[in-house]
């Protein structure tokens, strides 16, 4: 994965940010409003009805709010 890259499909969003797939497509699902105590997912960005990207910058933004919970926790 370059690290030049501005945008990410899902397989490569999954991956980096060490997350499934599915975890993902259920954000999308629930609009990232999960049921539950569940995490909310990274922004995205729908191309198409389906096609869906994932921004680096957000992916990075998202990664940076948990480890700060984490630090309130």
């Amino acid at each position: 994965m370059s690290d030049n890259k501005r945008a990410f499909n899902e397989e490569e969003a999954a991956a980096y940010i060490g997350m499934s797939r599915a975890f993902l497509r259920m954000n999308r699902k629930y609009d990232n409003h999960p049921p539950g105590n569940r995490t909310p997912g990274p922004r995205f960005v729908r191309v198409s009805h389906r096609r869906v990207l994932y921004l680096k910058d957000d992916l990075d933004r998202w990664l940076d709010s948990l480890q700060a919970t984490e630090e309130q926790a």
